[in-house]
């Protein structure tokens, strides 16, 4: 039975997972090895509970509750856990790298799952000490709003891995999703289009940003391509379409754009850098 969970990573993803960790009654540690990254975490997770608290959607008690849970470190060590997520840089190699310490500490008994929403769960596995307690747990930013998690199955992930994270993520109160291990899975895949053809339209002049922004909020979007590529960062945006364009041998339709590729050569990342295809400075 999982009763705690370890988060690797506190960027958005990550300190949005932990939180929700938190507040659903796991024991809860979020691991950074950035201070200052780790510092922001704690201020965004105070934020949310703070809106949360004002919208009447958490009491005084229970925002107090989910804090005494939650722990933060900048050592590895520290990470043993039930249950790990991870949620770091999009980098097969530092994933790896990281999984495999992990399992070494914890041992057999520890399900070790990746927030990717590109990589393939079954390279990740590869050579891996447990391949069969990995699999993929891919959360939506914000992560403690967005109700989808996408549970994802390497060719090595055994049948009671993923009833663990779906009884972890009912637990959550979130919908839960089983995917087999595919290019960009599910919503990655149909939504890459979302923003490679709103480049394109950009890119070809047929229109401004806020204008397609604007006219696709309102078709029914709840934000605007450019608007959400911002909101999750350009250079994880970008990283994910090259990743589907390589994986489907150069799919013209999964081509990166050379926009978003300046964007982020000029560190224009979006919100967490206070600038990207708008300003976000004060």
């Amino acid at each position: 039975m999982i009763q705690t969970i370890a988060v690797c990573g506190a960027g958005t993803m990550g300190a949005g997972i932990a939180q929700v960790a938190s507040q659903s009654g796991f024991k809860t540690i979020l691991l950074e090895i950035n201070e200052s990254v780790l510092s922001k975490a704690k201020a965004q997770i105070e934020k949310n509970w703070q809106v949360a608290f004002d919208k009447q959607k958490m009491t005084a008690a229970e925002i107090e509750q989910a804090r005494n849970l939650l722990s933060f470190t900048s050592e590895v060590m520290d990470c043993k856990a039930d249950l790990i997520i991870e949620a770091i840089i999009e980098k097969l190699a530092i994933k790896q790298s990281l999984f495999k310490q992990l399992a070494e500490l914890n041992g057999e008994q520890c399900i070790i799952a990746s927030n990717t929403s590109s990589l393939s769960i079954t390279q990740i596995a590869a050579g891996l000490p447990f391949p069969g307690r990995i699999a993929g747990m891919h959360f939506f930013n914000p992560a403690h709003l967005m109700k989808l998690v996408e549970v994802i199955s390497g060719a090595a992930t055994d049948e009671q891995t993923v009833e663990s994270l779906i009884q972890v993520c009912k637990r959550m109160n979130k919908t839960v999703v089983l995917v087999k291990d595919a290019p960009g899975f599910i919503v990655n895949r149909v939504a890459r289009h979302y923003y490679v053809e709103s480049l394109k339209i950009a890119e070809e002049g047929m229109s401004d940003l806020k204008l397609i922004d604007a006219l696709c909020e309102n078709a029914g979007f709840k934000m605007g391509p450019f608007k959400l590529m911002d909101m999750i960062g350009n250079d994880i945006n970008y990283a994910v379409t090259e990743s589907l364009f390589n994986a489907f041998h150069q799919d013209a339709k999964f081509r990166p754009n050379r926009i978003q590729q300046q964007k982020v050569l000029a560190g224009h990342l979006g919100k967490k850098t206070g600038k990207g295809f708008y300003d976000y400075f004060n």
